[in-house]
């Protein structure tokens, strides 16, 4: 009887503990979200009145009231468009042969390690490996590929992870039954595995661009200008073959660089460009979101018919 007393009250006990522990984890996030959402309409109530059109077609300028984040607003974009390229083949291929096909020895637990470490690694680190990379040792200069690339060695260890972890998730009851039929192992991969596990592999793949978007110094470090009032070639031409790369050796900047060149400014004028422009990156960060989520939805509606 005092044996049922007690297993009694140790689970009285670990009930108490999970509920206070599960109060304790809501009411963080909780205050979490209210801070976030004052910082949000904090800088909503100074940039709103800059939203205007003329702020997204209009080069950066010395007075406050004329300037605008067109070329900002263009290299981000060029330059998420290069780490999107790059990031998304790169990450998920190694997060695929590390996980299917590398043999579980020394050397896979060595690079496992490293590459999680190298997620933790601060961004300058990567800016300083990039200039010396890829700057000047392939010569690809302070561009838009170098920019791309720089990012691309930032989150790929992100991308790495998330695709195996991803992967992993799978249960190995779909591998064999699938062999069981007689597929190939990239037969397995590629119709089963994948499909399975796009939805978490791509909420890696977007939390590694968020992260992206927002960098500040490494491409300051390999020479991202603060102040441009041009704008790289267009991709596009109007004869053939009606695509152009000459972009990607063009001189950038990007929203975080236009942002911080405000904010150093004394006018409080320029303070409001650069809240405006922080809404522009928020809004730019949920379309991207926004688009994962959708089409995490789509692969999964798919995956129950």
């Amino acid at each position: 009887m005092n044996n049922l007393e007690q297993i009694r009250a140790n689970v009285s006990r670990r009930q108490l503990i999970n509920t206070a522990f599960g109060i304790i984890g809501l009411l963080i996030i909780l205050v979490s979200i209210v801070i976030l959402l004052a910082l949000v309409i904090d800088m909503a109530i100074d940039g709103a009145e800059r939203l205007r059109p003329e702020f997204f077609t209009s080069f950066p300028s010395r007075r406050p009231i004329r300037a605008g984040i067109l070329s900002a607003w263009v290299g981000t974009s060029l330059v998420m468009l290069v780490t999107t390229t790059a990031t998304i083949p790169l990450g998920v291929a190694a997060g695929i042969y590390l996980e299917e096909y590398a043999r579980k020895n020394w050397l896979s637990a060595l690079i496992e390690i490293n590459v999680t470490n190298l997620a933790g690694v601060p961004s300058i680190v990567y800016g300083l490996l990039a200039l010396g990379l890829f700057v000047y040792k392939f010569n690809l200069g302070e561009s838009v590929l170098s920019a791309g690339l720089t990012l691309t060695l930032l989150i790929l260890p992100v991308v790495i992870v998330t695709t195996r972890e991803a992967i992993r998730a799978i249960p190995n009851s779909l591998r064999e039954a699938a062999y069981a039929v007689g597929a190939s192992k990239w037969q397995t991969i590629w119709d089963h595995t994948l499909p399975y596990s796009f939805g978490s592999i791509l909420t890696g793949i977007i939390i590694g661009l968020s992260r992206a978007i927002g960098e500040t110094a490494p491409v300051i470090t390999i020479g991202a200008l603060t102040f441009i009032a041009f704008l790289p070639d267009s991709p596009f031409k109007s004869e053939f073959p009606y695509i152009s790369f000459a972009w990607l050796q063009a001189p950038f900047t990007v929203m975080p660089i236009q942002m911080f060149n405000w904010v150093s400014r004394p006018d409080i004028e320029f303070q409001k460009n650069a809240a405006a422009a922080g809404l522009v990156l928020i809004a730019m960060t949920l379309v991207m979101n926004g688009i994962a989520i959708y089409l995490r939805y789509r692969f999964r509606k798919n995956l129950k018919w």
